[in-house]
């Protein structure tokens, strides 16, 4: 997607808490543990991929898409699918979208990546002058600071 910016990667944390787990310092209880709603988020907004689960390698994994933005309002932290996910980018300024990778047999649940989107992306490129893409760095952490309080 042309607008999506701010990626951050989790796939580090992910061999670490595999690492654990191969290691016998955490059970397969404390990193199966997805709950019901996620389960439900996956089977009916994920899509499917073809890279085997970590835990069982019996099932594939699901990826689950999360939107959180000030714009959603009472859309905030809805599952949606990925062919959504443009459409939404062109009619709203910002949102952070979360991605989730589940396995539906053994509940493995992990957080993949989180990215940006939205129009504010596309602002601050054809202008040339990045004053849009500072204002809305500055937001973005303002509102990382506030969820933290």
């Amino acid at each position: 997607m042309r607008t999506q910016r701010q990626v951050v990667d989790y796939s580090l944390q992910k061999r670490a808490v595999l690492r654990e787990l191969l290691a016998g310092r955490v059970g397969t209880y404390d990193v199966c543990d997805a709950s019901p709603y996620l389960k439900n988020a996956a089977r009916f907004h994920g899509e499917p991929t073809d890279r085997r689960c970590p835990i069982c390698r019996s099932e594939n994994l699901t990826l689950v898409h999360y939107i959180y933005g000030d714009e959603l309002k009472q859309s905030a932290g809805q599952a949606r699918t990925l062919t959504e996910l443009p459409v939404l980018a062109m009619t709203l300024r910002e949102f952070q979208v979360f991605v989730v990778e589940v396995c539906l047999g053994c509940d493995w649940n992990h957080l993949v990546e989180q990215y940006l989107l939205g129009r504010d992306g596309l602002i601050g490129e054809s202008d040339g002058t990045g004053e849009q893409d500072v204002a809305s760095a500055e937001g973005a952490g303002r509102r990382r600071r506030e969820a933290q309080r």
